[in-house]
C-alpha cells in the first residue's frame, strides 16, 4: 500500500475517498434544490404569527405596567396587566399572520401566473399586500 498517505496509522484509507464534490442529500424526482414560494409560505406565515406574538407580548407588559403603575403590587394588577400581555399579543400574532398569508398567496399567485421566480414576484406582492391592507382602513 506504498503511495497512499493514510489518515492515521490505524486507517489503511486514503483521503481521497472522503472528498465528495457531489451534494449529500437525495431529492425525489422532479424536485428542486431550492424551496419554491409556497413551501417557505408556511414558515413565512408560522415565524410572522411567532414574532408578532412576541412583540405584542412585550407591548402589551409595557402598557401593562405604565396603566397600573399608581396600583400597588396585587392580584388585580397581576391579572391585568396579563390580561394586556395577552390581548396585545394575539392582536399583533393575528395581524402578522395575516400580512404574511396575504403576502405568501399573492406570491405564489403570481408565480405561477407569470410562469417565472424573480424579484418582480416579491415586489408585486409586497405592494399588492400593501394596498389591500391600506384599503381595509385597519392602520
Amino acid at each position: 500500500v506504498t503511495g497512499m498517505s493514510p489518515l492515521s496509522p490505524y486507517l489503511n484509507l486514503d483521503p481521497r475517498y472522503l472528498v465528495q464534490d457531489a451534494d449529500e442529500f437525495i431529492l425525489p424526482t422532479g424536485a428542486n434544490k431550492t424551496r419554491g414560494r409556497f413551501e417557505l409560505a408556511f414558515f413565512t406565515i408560522g415565524g410572522c404569527c411567532m414574532t408578532g406574538a412576541a412583540f405584542g407580548a412585550l407591548n402589551g407588559l409595557r402598557l401593562g405596567l405604565k396603566e397600573t403603575q399608581n396600583m400597588a403590587w396585587s392580584k388585580p394588577r397581576n391579572v391585568q396587566i396579563l390580561n394586556m400581555v395577552t390581548r396585545q399579543g394575539a392582536l399583533w400574532a393575528n395581524t402578522l399572520g395575516s400580512l404574511a398569508l396575504l403576502y405568501s398567496a399573492f406570491g405564489v399567485i403570481i408565480e405561477k401566473t407569470r410562469g417565472a421566480e424573480d424579484d418582480l414576484n416579491t415586489i408585486a406582492a409586497g405592494t399588492l399586500t400593501g394596498m389591500l391592507y391600506k384599503s381595509t382602513g385597519t392602520v
